[in-house]
């Protein structure tokens, strides 16, 4: 069963809308990138998955990654240098677990959108939306192949 199938259509719109609501409040770019498993560390996974859709070419370096293997119950929030530099250590630790939390109970979406949200209100103090703004990544949700 492929990972989409986790995901109906509604849930998919629910989250591409807290990310286009979330980088309303802030100048960050939002991704998600789900798949069924990961079987490495989450950290290096993730910063795998950051690298590989050029999250990193941002121009404030502000990119964050929403990253979840649903399967192996595994989830990650990565910022890029330019967040890390600016917020503290344990910035997203509470946004980590309350998604985690609506997770257990296979809230996925709902997780993940609310998460999204707040992450942008956080972000909005270091970074805020600027008028001349430009989305640099796509809001659309990645899927792994597994």
């Amino acid at each position: 069963m492929s990972v989409q199938k986790y995901f109906t259509e509604e849930d998919k719109l629910q989250i591409t809308n807290a990310i286009r609501v979330a980088e309303n409040n802030t100048s960050g770019e939002i991704r998600v990138h789900i798949e069924k498993y990961c079987k490495s560390n989450v950290l290096d996974r993730a910063a795998y998955i950051f690298e590989k859709l050029k999250m990193h070419k941002t121009e404030l370096r502000n990119g964050v990654l929403f990253y979840v293997a649903i399967e192996d119950k595994k989830f990650a929030i990565l910022g890029d240098v330019g967040i890390n530099q600016k917020v503290p250590d344990n910035f997203w630790e509470k946004i980590k677990n309350d998604v985690f939390e609506t997770f257990k109970e296979k809230r996925y979406a709902e997780g993940l959108a609310n998460g999204i949200i707040k992450a942008g209100e956080q972000l909005k103090e270091h970074f805020p939306h600027q008028d001349d703004d430009v989305n640099e990544l796509s809001d659309e949700i990645s899927f792994g192949k597994n």
